[in-house]
């Protein structure tokens, strides 16, 4: 039986393809269209996975879309009342898309795909749960979902068991800890539902002294991590901004104007937000042990993506073990909603081993064979050497040991939005200099945003304080005492930026100015060349972790094809390319003036 899950509409289209429960493939639109968060209807992502599962449209069973648009509808109407008569004009402004489209799913749905079979929806928080806990390799668990709002709901938690999910408790629309850190990503300059991640990078570089204004006046916090938000300081009801006047007169002055020069201030809103955020998943994640009393739980959502707080849930909180989805927003909800068909509507049988989930490390989209990859490189006249994985694997590794920084593309891309090792691009960790060499000259990017370490999985208690695997980069853990250097004098003396220049550890760049770091574990059965190559660097150097972070630029997605990795290895200062087989040497490429067209395409964010 095929299912084919869909979101769109809102950020992050997405499609994934479930055959008798297993994935056969996922993959966001933005991908293949080349557009940031494209939101449009997934055409080009749906096309690909009919052709990952060797299928036409007459084959699909059920088509299943991850929310229901008329109780959202009905949520926007009531909202637009309830504050009228200020939220009239908002709603005026979203009536036209709402009446050209998304009140339209199942007609849309049949002229796009020529589809005439059965269309279901999922609930926006039952395709979060679903994402959470049926990939997930627990016989039963707790699951908990965060995000800025579904149809009403905000949060809610319950328990999976077999094939079944059943939501227990909701928090409702307004009140919402997505929709709150989203406020200050906006007040801090940022980009809703693109720049909160940075504003998680920015906190550690500030001190957390806004935290009792945010908990006098923005929230009301109980202790089982419910709350309330006060209304009178936030614009998403009744405006087109996430803050209003009195929040900026709160906190004593107008939003940060974007690209603008970052200050201490918007250092410590951001240290402050991400220290009340912490306490409301730590209170929710005791909240949901003590009611389900499951040992394991499993989160989505798109707060789900703020590692920090995920690490804290695993070293402060109850239970013994977490799972999160790496596709924890918008795009995981196409995949949770043909789950949730598969095993709840159709109530089929789930097998897990409480070891293994079934998420195949998240490398769910389209690949790319050598044979592809050599006609393309033919075609283009593109200078190239062949080797076979051994060769590949050590020549990489002292490539990196020298000091180079090398696009990495392999097999299938990743499902979500953190590169796993298949469109990455990799570097020497214990290279001080790297962190802002990768991010002003090759992601063109603040330099104040950190990178992540891949470390081998079975080094990973050597270096972090982490006892388990990482395999999503979804968990932020200190590196190991015995790793850091002693730089607390320095430090001491150093603010803002300034602690950028402070040498921290033994891999300095990928240790945040907090000691942190965001963590990717690689096993050799889901990468083997990722994991051989990493092998080979820790033999040549005796260190087992190498930075990884994004193959892409600022404003672009992670690339998809052989063609867009080779654009962005041409256009930055990306030292060697690996596409499959083939080694690429940008100093054998031929000349070209340097290309900065991608400048007017950049979405500041």
């Amino acid at each position: 039986m095929n299912i084919l899950g869909i979101s769109c509409f809102y950020h992050d289209s997405a499609a994934c393809l479930v055959r008798d429960g297993k994935i056969i493939g996922a993959a966001q639109e933005e991908r293949f269209t080349r557009k940031k968060h494209d939101f449009d209807f997934p055409t080009q992502a749906i096309n690909w996975c009919l052709s990952a599962g060797k299928i036409s449209v007459k084959d699909i069973d059920f088509v299943v879309f991850y929310d229901k648009p008329f109780i959202k509808f009905e949520r926007i109407l009531e909202t637009a009342l309830t504050y009228a008569p200020s939220g009239i004009s908002q709603f005026i402004q979203a009536i036209p898309l709402w009446l050209k489209q998304k009140l339209w799913i199942p007609e849309i749905i049949e002229d796009q795909l020529d589809y005439q079979g059965k269309i279901l929806f999922c609930g926006h928080h039952e395709s979060h749960a679903a994402s959470a806990f049926y990939p997930s390799p627990f016989k039963e668990a707790a699951f908990l979902t965060i995000d800025g709002v579904g149809e009403w709901e905000t949060a809610s938690f319950g328990v999976g068991e077999g094939s079944s999910l059943d939501i227990s408790h909701y928090l409702q629309f307004p009140h919402s800890l997505g929709l709150l850190y989203s406020a200050f990503t906006y007040y801090t300059g940022f980009k809703v539902n693109s720049g909160e991640y940075k504003l998680m990078g920015l906190a550690p570089y500030g001190q957390a002294c806004y935290v009792d204004l945010i908990l006098k006046n923005l929230i009301d916090i109980k202790e089982d991590g419910s709350f309330k938000l006060n209304m009178r300081y936030f614009g998403f009801c009744n405006g087109l901004r996430m803050t209003n006047w009195r929040f900026e007169r709160l906190f004593g002055g107008a939003a940060r104007r974007p690209e603008s020069t970052i200050t201490q201030k918007e250092m410590d809103l951001a240290a402050s937000i991400q220290k009340v955020t912490e306490e409301i998943m730590l209170k929710m994640a005791r909240h949901v042990h003590k009611s389900t009393g499951q040992k394991s739980l499993c989160l989505a959502g798109g707060v789900a993506l703020n590692c920090v707080s995920n690490g804290r849930i695993l070293r402060d909180g109850p239970f013994e073990n977490i799972w999160i989805q790496p596709a924890s927003g918008d795009a995981g909800g196409a995949l949770g909603a043909a789950l949730f068909v598969w095993y709840k509507y159709l109530n089929n049988q789930r097998f897990a081993d409480g070891v293994r989930d079934s998420q195949f490390a998240s490398l769910l989209g389209p690949e790319y064979s050598d044979e592809a990859i050599v006609e393309f490189l033919e075609e283009q006249g593109i200078p190239y050497k062949k080797l076979d994985h051994l060769e590949l694997s050590s020549a990489v590794a002292d490539l990196i040991e020298q000091g180079n920084v090398i696009g990495w593309f392999q097999g299938k891309m990743e499902f979500g939005p953190r590169a796993l090792g298949s469109r990455s691009i990799i570097g020497d960790a214990r290279n001080k200099e790297m962190q802002t060499k990768m991010n002003l000259k090759i992601k063109y990017r603040e330099s104040f945003r950190p990178f992540a370490p891949t470390v081998l999985s079975e080094e990973v208690a050597n270096w972090f304080e982490l006892d388990r695997e990482s395999p999503y980069m979804l968990l932020v853990a200190p590196v190991k005492d015995n790793k850091k250097l002693d730089a607390d004098s320095a430090l001491k003396g150093a603010s803002g930026f300034d602690k950028l220049r402070v040498n921290r550890s033994l891999i300095p760049a990928v240790t945040h100015v907090d000691y942190s770091a965001r963590i990717q574990t690689v096993k050799r059965e889901d990468n083997p060349l990722y994991y051989d190559t990493i092998n080979e660097f820790f033999k040549k150097t005796g260190c087992p972790v190498i930075i990884n972070t994004s193959f892409n630029v600022r404003g672009e997605p992670l690339v998809c094809t052989p063609s867009d990795a080779f654009r962005c290895f041409m256009r930055t200062e990306i030292d060697y390319l690996v596409l499959g087989s083939f080694l690429l040497d940008k100093r054998l490429q031929v000349k070209q003036e340097k290309d900065e067209s991608w400048k007017k395409d950049f979405v500041l964010d």
